[in-house]
């Protein structure tokens, strides 16, 4: 089994891992095809999974059995990072395009009035949606948000940075268990997350802060949910900026969380926030 096929093969076990049935679509754009995983009852309310960089939809495994007796979920692999969106159509040059792909997923699907909640990376590009169409969405829930009120650690960079440069089953697990403080505790997870170090990338968007003016303006309902031990960034000033930047969002730190072991580990406090806040 080459390389590529053994990320596929990992991809797809952690798929068979959620708890409720899906449907896995190609859906086309002008960037390329974008793959998404609809499940949940067909007439639920819908709601948009964007993951963190470098994971793919079906990190939403801890979740989907929570979240999908009252939500139609389409779990979807960011164009241009891993997973199994194509992204063979016009370039990524910026935020700017990642908006566009949104919009063009959302007519294709006709998800307007969806709720969107994003990881990480994903968090970054849900935020800057609600700014860019606040009416096409009903809830936003950004999880451990980096790029969003406060910078990235520079720490957390210099770390990270031998794992982009030159990825290896290796470099990216003890990069996971640098930050998390263990090795992830589900193994089909596991050995997913060190499938990723032959996964191939196109483009992921580097992130800038949205503006103040632009956050104090942000009209959809919000919940920021941060983890107490990221290593991501200052998980306190994030929380100290979310509350002045976002006025009225509801910011929630979770005890005992890191950056990485968010959604897929002791999942049950961050479900019934989740479940809460959509509802």
């Amino acid at each position: 089994m080459d390389d590529t096929a053994a990320f596929f093969a990992a991809y797809d076990a952690v798929l068979r891992r959620w708890p409720v049935e899906v449907e896995s679509v190609d859906v086309p754009t002008p960037y390329g095809s974008t793959r998404v995983h609809i499940g949940g009852p067909e007439d639920g309310a819908p709601l948009v999974l964007l993951p963190g960089g470098g994971t793919s939809s079906t990190a939403w495994f801890a979740n989907a059995g929570a979240l999908a007796p009252v939500h139609r979920m389409y779990a979807v692999d960011l164009m241009g990072d891993i997973g199994r969106s194509v992204h063979d159509g016009a370039p990524l040059r910026g935020a700017a395009d990642l908006m566009a792909w949104l919009d063009s997923l959302f007519d294709e699907l006709k998800l307007d009035g969806a709720h969107l909640c994003g990881h990480s990376y994903g968090a970054w590009i849900a935020l800057n949606y609600a700014l860019h169409a606040p009416h096409r969405l009903g809830r936003l829930a950004l999880l451990d948000p980096v790029g969003c009120f406060t910078g990235m650690s520079p720490r957390y960079l210099a770390r990270a940075l031998p794992m982009l440069l030159k990825p290896t089953a290796e470099r990216v697990r003890a990069f996971h268990r640098w930050e998390t403080g263990r090795d992830p505790e589900d193994p089909v997870w596991q050995a997913f997350l060190e499938s990723t170090a032959t996964a191939r990338r196109s483009k992921v968007v580097a992130m800038r802060r949205p503006a103040q003016r632009d956050l104090a303006a942000c009209t959809v309902p919000a919940l920021v949910l941060l983890a107490e031990h990221s290593r991501a960034h200052d998980p306190r000033r994030a929380e100290a900026a979310a509350r002045r930047l976002l006025p009225g969002a509801s910011v929630v730190t979770l005890p005992g969380a890191s950056h990485h072991s968010l959604p897929t580990e002791r999942p049950a406090e961050l479900n019934r926030l989740l479940t809460e806040f959509l509802a």
